[in-house]
């Protein structure tokens, strides 16, 4: 199986829905323990990258990821247009001009987007952000691709990683982010970034269960 251009922009646009559809959900999260305007910011930035797409619709998968990625650090305010954006300039890198990408391809991609998010966000796991929903969902598919599970299972194995990861950012204590400063009082709520990770990595799979 092969993840064609065409096939990433259909994830970007079921991106965008499912942001659209859940952005009171999200904010509430953060409302609890952020700014309160965490899925009314990815809102407005995929909104705007929906726009981006029928300029990149004949270019390789490096280029559609790039310009996601810069739309988002442009108009997404707070912490995540920059981290996102990053993640999705990072896996744009990694992709090049490519026009398909295979299972490895797709690991190396999703590889350099936590690098990306880490580096910019300075923080690792376990310090209750996005990346404790994305890190055991990568390390969950690159596990069971390894087993040589087909591409759609390791992607629904490395999604119940995910949500596990996001699940278990409720009783971490923050230390990184807006929420840091809450102390204590950030224990018992569900990060809102690793929320929305969770949610790009379900539609991820959406995408991948209906190309086969």
């Amino acid at each position: 199986m092969h993840i064609t251009a065409e096939h990433v922009i259909t994830f970007i646009e079921r991106v965008a829905a499912t942001v659209k559809e859940q952005r009171d959900y999200l904010t509430q999260l953060d409302s609890a323990i952020g700014d309160s305007d965490h899925g009314v910011n990815l809102d407005r930035g995929f909104t705007t990258v929906l726009t981006k797409l029928p300029g990149v619709a004949d270019k390789d998968i490096g280029a559609i990821l790039k310009t996601v990625g810069t739309t988002l650090v442009s108009t997404v305010g707070g912490a995540s247009g920059p981290l996102y954006g990053t993640a999705f300039l990072r896996a744009g890198m990694a992709t090049g001009d490519r026009f398909e990408l295979g299972p490895a391809d797709l690991i190396a991609a999703l590889e350099a987007a936590l690098e990306g998010i880490q580096a910019r966000g300075k923080s690792t796991r376990g310090e209750k952000t996005m990346i404790d929903a994305i890190g055991p969902g990568i390390d969950a598919l690159k596990e069971a691709n390894a087993a040589g599970e087909d591409l759609v299972s390791a992607m629904r194995i490395g999604l119940a990683a995910c949500e596990a990861g996001m699940q278990a950012t409720i009783p971490m204590l923050a230390t990184k982010g807006r929420a840091s400063y809450l102390g204590e009082r950030s224990i018992g709520h569900q990060d809102p970034g690793a929320t929305s990770a969770f949610l790009m990595a379900k539609a991820m799979l959406e995408v991948a269960e209906g190309i086969v």
